[in-house]
Formats: structure tokens, C-alpha cells, sequence
């Protein structure tokens, strides 16, 4: 699998890229952590235009750079890459230029192949789309700040699914609350809920609601085979059958050391835009993290 990691800056982004690591790590996934600085003018392009350049000779003022240098010394702290005897800053390193908007920088992973650092200009919303894209991404993470468009934009726009850190402590205690329903998506989002709750030794709280006070019998078979994966995987978990309103009973359930797993809304994309979907609504109302599977 790979993942993509959306940082934004020192202060705010530490929570992201270390609980992206790991669950990163939980999934063997190869890693790209990329940030998205403002467009180059085309007065600047051609300083910054290159083949293959040593860090240590690059404008450190560049946005984005010291970012890199952050994530960096965080990925070295905690073992994630395997640094050569001798080297100790990233500077040391070659970042190969692929084209005017787009720099990368291949780090050998300890847990996976490779981890990547990106350095793009543009618009953050079309740049990781692009990335996503390019390195055929399977989950995008990103922090939840007080960016809800952003994220909003992300997860109708981006073809992969959808992790938003979201007032992430790592000093909590977590359990996974997984929605279960007859959604397409919700036999992946089961399989990602199991993982994350299987490397992180959490239980799981699964959740099926049904708006009438009469469950489907498919609700009742997607319940019953969510319950008979984690039943394979020893994994701990509750079973529970609510009736209401999809989005204010993922709501009242999920506490601040929840992790929300759901699948992606099949919705039409004209519907989405005019009345949203409940992942988006879900995501609105919640502060705590959550997963949203394609």
C-alpha cells in the first residue's frame, strides 16, 4: 500500500505525520509526506529549475524547505529511514527536481521500501490530487486543524481514502468506532478498522444504525460478518444496534479517544454537492479522528 502524508507546518503538523507514520507502518505502506507551498512566480522559476541539487546549496528561505528539514529529523528521531553513518542532516542529501512545481527527495524506510519527502507549489487541493494520482495513492492523511474546507474539498475531490487527524493525542487511550452498514465500502473499511485496531492494541466499538426501528436483513448479515473479523483477528470489540439519524448517532457515540472508521458515501456527486454526504457530515460535527475509506 501507499500513503500520503499532507504536512502544512512545524507548529501544527507533528500529530499528522506521527500518527501517519505509524499507522503507516501498521499497513507496510510506502510513505509520501509532502508539503504544498504557495505557486512560484515565473520571475523565480528559472533559479529554482534544476536537474539534481544538494539541499545544502538550496535558498533554506524557499517555503517548504525547513518544513522538509522538520519532517526530516522526525523521521530519523523515531527509525522510520535509515540514515548512513556519518549524515546528519538532510542537506546531505539530492533533491531531484521533476518538473516546475514538483521536488523529491527518496529516503530508504525502515519499515517500508521507501519514504519520500515532496516539495510542490500550486494550489493544495489540484497539487496532492496530482500526487495521489502520480504515486497511485491508497489513504491521504491530514491534519484537522481549522481547515474543514480543506478537508471537506479533500474527500470529494482526491480519488484515495481519507484519514483526518483530528485533535489527536498521542498520550490517549483510543478504541476504533466503526460504522457497519450495506455501504460498498464497508467491507474495506471493516478490513482498515481491524488493522489500525490490531497494531495500536485497540478494541473496536462497531455501530450499525438503521433510520426506521426495523434493521434490514443486509444490515443484520454486514454486522454479523464485521463481527466474525474481528472474532478471526482476537481483536476486542462491542456490537451495537442503534435507531436515528445516521449522523447524530455516529455523533452522541464518538467520544474524544474514538478513532471514527467509515466507508466513503456512494452518493451521486450532484446530490453530494447540494445536500453533502454522511461522511462529511460525520466529519463537520466530530473532533476526534477520523477515517474515511474509499
Amino acid at each position: 500500500m501507499k500513503f500520503l502524508i499532507a504536512i502544512g507546518s512545524k507548529e501544527y503538523s507533528g500529530p499528522t505525520l506521527k500518527l501517519g507514520m505509524k499507522v503507516a507502518r501498521a499497513f507496510n505502506a510506502d510513505v509520501t509526506i509532502a508539503y504544498v507551498g504557495e505557486k512560484i512566480s515565473s520571475f523565480s522559476t528559472s533559479e529554482v529549475l534544476m536537474a539534481q541539487e544538494n539541499l545544502a546549496n538550496w535558498d533554506v528561505n524557499r517555503p517548504g524547505v525547513e518544513v522538509l528539514e522538520w519532517a526530516y529529523d522526525i523521521l530519523k528521531e523515531r527509525q522510520y529511514i535509515a540514515v548512513p553513518e556519518g549524515e546528519g542532516s538532510i542537506t546531505e542529501n539530492e533533491l531531484v527536481q521533476t518538473d516546475n512545481d514538483r521536488c523529491e527527495l527518496y529516503l530508504e524506510g525502515t519499515q517500508s521500501d521507501e519514504v519520500k519527502l515532496i516539495l510542490r507549489n500550486g494550489e493544495i487541493i489540484s497539487q496532492l490530487r496530482d500526487e495521489v494520482n502520480r504515486s497511485e495513492i491508497d489513504v491521504t492523511i491530514i491534519g484537522g486543524s481549522q481547515k474543514r474546507r480543506m478537508a471537506h474539498d479533500l474527500i470529494q475531490y482526491i480519488d484515495s481514502s481519507i484519514f483526518v487527524v483530528n485533535e489527536y493525542n498521542p498520550d490517549q487511550d483510543y478504541r476504533v468506532l466503526l460504522a457497519v452498514n450495506d455501504a460498498t465500502n464497508t467491507q474495506k473499511a471493516v478490513k482498515f478498522g481491524v488493522r489500525v485496531a490490531r497494531a495500536f492494541n485497540f478494541g473496536v466499538d462497531m455501530l450499525t444504525i438503521s433510520e426506521s426501528t426495523i434493521f434490514r436483513e443486509d444490515y443484520k448479515a454486514s454486522s454479523a460478518w464485521a463481527a466474525k473479523m474481528m472474532r478471526r483477528s482476537e481483536t476486542e470489540h462491542t456490537i451495537n444496534f442503534e435507531t436515528g439519524s445516521f449522523k447524530d448517532k455516529i455523533v452522541s457515540t464518538a467520544s474524544d479517544n474514538h478513532i471514527i472508521v467509515m466507508g466513503a458515501s456512494n452518493v451521486n456527486p450532484i446530490m453530494k454537492f447540494f445536500k453533502g454526504s454522511k461522511p462529511l457530515k460525520v466529519m463537520k460535527s466530530c473532533h476526534c479522528p477520523i477515517l474515511i475509506v474509499k
